[in-house]
């Protein structure tokens, strides 16, 4: 079993954020293009005496792309 590059999923994860971050910042231009992935509305399991909600949504755009792109550069520079 291959081992976890923990590192790598961490600059990835902060490009995504960074990126979401810089998406918001430039509001109306082409850094927001992009699409949504995911559940539109929480799939609910009730068992009775416990109640579970599902959901996830992905919102990719070119800013964040633009972010592990870049976080990808540094994990090469420091690796």
């Amino acid at each position: 079993m291959k081992r976890v590059n923990w590192v790598l999923l961490l600059l990835v994860l902060v490009g995504f954020v960074i990126g979401r971050f810089i998406g918001t910042y430039f509001d109306g231009t082409f850094l927001n293009y992009g699409q949504s992935f995911g559940l539109t509305s929480p799939v609910e399991l009730n068992m009775g005496f416990v109640v579970l909600t599902f959901g996830l949504q992905i919102h990719i755009t070119i800013a964040s792309v633009l972010g592990v792109v870049i976080s990808l550069i540094i994990y090469r520079f420091i690796r």
